[in-house]
């Protein structure tokens, strides 16, 4: 069995998020501590959140208040719903958090069975539960579980291996072309996007651009993809490296028809709806970019901003982990576009967002496992990592298994936008010779 131990300030996004599994009848809770009941045994994410503000407040000097666990046995373990609740009670009590509250969800929407567990580290007098040394401890705790429910070991040590070949690239290390090869060839096989300004926002947070290639070879016209990696800074730290270095799966064809086939996939994009609904709470409740960007990142959601020489927010990108998906801003509604953010950021005219209120569609009731037994289902997983483990790391089926907690902010090449810039400096420049 795997720990993810998530760590964050919104507490809010965390309910929700398991909340719309439950709404769509793709998970259930499990078990509830210290949280209080309603009459008709119906929940919603803002009245279970009201059951942890007594905690939330009692130290607002702590950053990252919230637990958001993920336990995960391995995907030929069959682990019942009571072994579920009693794992989970276990865990958190052995971790220190026993007497907190807490809620146990559990998600049935993928292939990978697991229970999520969204809690609080700051006890009703203001103490801070002390989280030193959680990642091994958390990693004896699931060894000795493994042991008492005779479930498969799951051990990242058995995974390490692969651990490296899937972190940004970093030029200093050398070896840039083995670095490169195992990002792209990996990256459009398992995430849907519409555009090479999207795919390049993906490709930035790994350190990497991309860049189509236009020709004549012999008076045929010839169309190629390079790619480069790039510094800390979003410069090109490298030289060109032709696609076709990488296999047919990193190369311009396939991305092409890569790009046409996401375009109609994510017309039924059934997790678009959650992702701009956390973008609208994001936007409702943060102060400046950097609140904005951190609410999203401790959903899994990476926002990537370009901005000209005179720091205009000229693009803007969501990456959603969870679902796979990248989408600009402007996909997602005007009201995402880059002209709204750079507004708010740059001029500090904050967009107003309407219908910001959680929506009020009650969670599924709460019963007592005594009472019922619930049919398994094969489920995927939705990871919330430890900022210290590596950036990824994946499972037996080569698939990646979750994302660290913050990836990296970074720069990308949107060529669409960039044109936009280069437009903008050819006016500037037609101006000044007419003076």
């Amino acid at each position: 069995m795997v720990a993810k131990i998530g760590k964050g300030a919104n507490l809010l996004g965390a309910l929700i998020y398991n909340q719309q599994k439950v709404d769509k009848e793709n998970g259930q809770i499990l078990f509830m501590q210290k949280i209080a009941e309603t009459v008709n045994g119906q929940y919603s994410a803002s009245q279970l959140y009201r059951s942890f503000e007594l905690y939330l407040t009692a130290n607002q000097k702590v950053e990252k208040p919230v637990l958001h666990i993920s336990l995960n046995p391995d995907p030929r373990d069959k682990v019942s719903d009571e072994q579920f609740i009693s794992i989970a009670q276990q865990y958190m009590r052995e971790m220190g958090y026993g007497e907190q509250p807490f809620i146990v969800f559990k998600h049935t929407d993928t292939e990978r069975t697991h229970i999520h567990i969204v809690s609080t580290n700051v006890t009703l007098d203001g103490r801070k539960i002390s989280d030193k040394f959680d990642h091994p401890r958390s990693m004896e705790i699931c060894r000795t579980i493994e042991k008492q429910y005779q479930l498969f070991p799951a051990t990242e040590q058995a995974q390490s291996s692969s651990n490296e070949l899937f972190n940004p690239v970093d030029y200093k290390k050398g070896d840039i072309k083995s670095q490169l090869a195992s990002v792209v060839r990996y990256l459009p096989k398992h995430y849907r996007f519409q555009s090479m300004g999207e795919f390049n926002a993906l490709l930035s947070l790994f350190n990497i651009t991309a860049e189509e290639v236009k020709g004549e070879l012999k008076g045929v016209p010839k169309q190629g993809l390079v790619y480069f990696a790039l510094n800390e800074n979003g410069d090109k730290i490298s030289n060109p490296f032709k696609a076709s270095l990488f296999g047919k799966s990193a190369g311009y064809l396939m991305l092409q028809k890569h790009l046409e086939q996401c375009s109609d996939v994510l017309k039924r994009e059934n997790s678009k709806p959650l992702l701009i609904r956390s973008i609208e709470i994001a936007m409702h409740t943060s102060t400046d970019e950097v609140s904005f960007k951190k609410q999203l990142q401790e959903q899994g959601i990476n926002t990537v901003v370009r901005r000209n020489s005179e720091r205009r927010v000229y693009g803007i990108t969501f990456i959603d982990h969870n679902s796979k998906t990248v989408y600009n801003g402007s996909r997602l509604g005007k009201e995402f576009s880059a002209n709204v953010f750079n507004d708010w950021w740059n001029n500090h005219q904050k967009p107003e967002i309407k219908n910001t209120e959680e929506k009020k569609t009650p969670l599924k009731s709460y019963r007592s496992p005594k009472d019922h037994h619930y049919s398994e289902k094969p489920h995927h997983i939705f990871d919330f990592l430890n900022e210290e483990q590596s950036l990824f790391q994946l499972d037996e089926t080569g698939l990646i298994e979750s994302f660290g907690g913050l990836l990296p902010d970074a720069l990308s090449d949107d060529f669409e936008e960039i044109n936009f810039e280069n437009q903008m400096k050819k006016k500037k420049r037609k101006r000044g010779n007419q003076k």
